[in-house]
């Protein structure tokens, strides 16, 4: 095996083993009880207008609407894809007579890039950058056509920790 060969080997074990780690502390996160991101994204979305029961105005938390009450809404991958919605945005969710869901952004969160290797654990894709792993929509991952071990820019929130990161670009490999 040349030396490149293992480099990449070794490089992707590297970063499986940071995923499952990222995965592990989740976990304990979970089971010590510690305040979920979803009850901040609530907790924001606290002084947001609601209309007529047409119009909602919530924070995105990588998947979902959130709005004031703590309902969830679901926000078509595509355009979260599309848009690189990041978890803190605000949203505006207009529910028209036939009952279509249109989302708008009204409210970007203030963001910043980071340079990091997209890894695949069991259904999941993720991104490892700076120690720390995100969850990334597959919507994204298609659209770009990337693999495991591919390095990707992603979006994350300037002032917040979060769990999910919205892909800005990739550099792909032609080789893999």
């Amino acid at each position: 095996m040349t030396t490149n060969k293992q480099l990449e080997k070794l490089r992707a074990m590297l970063e499986m083993a940071a995923s499952n780690l990222a995965s592990a502390k989740e976990l304990l996160t979970d089971l010590t009880g510690t305040a979920s991101p979803e009850l901040d994204y609530r907790n924001k979305a606290s002084g947001l207008t609601v209309g007529d029961g047409k119009i909602i105005e919530g924070v995105f938390d990588g998947q979902y609407m959130i709005d004031q009450e703590g309902k969830k809404y679901p926000v078509p991958a595509n355009y979260a894809s599309k848009s690189k919605l990041v978890a803190g945005d605000v949203l505006k969710l207009t529910i028209l007579d036939d009952g279509s869901f249109v989302y708008k952004q009204i409210g970007p969160v203030a963001r910043k890039k980071v340079i990091g290797t997209l890894v695949k654990d069991e259904e999941n894709y993720k991104v490892v950058a700076g120690g720390k792993t995100y969850k990334v929509l597959l919507a994204s991952v298609t659209y770009f056509k990337l693999n495991n071990g591919d390095e990707v820019t992603i979006l994350i929130p300037e002032a917040e920790d979060t769990e999910w990161a919205a892909i800005e670009s990739a550099v792909i490999d032609p080789n893999k």
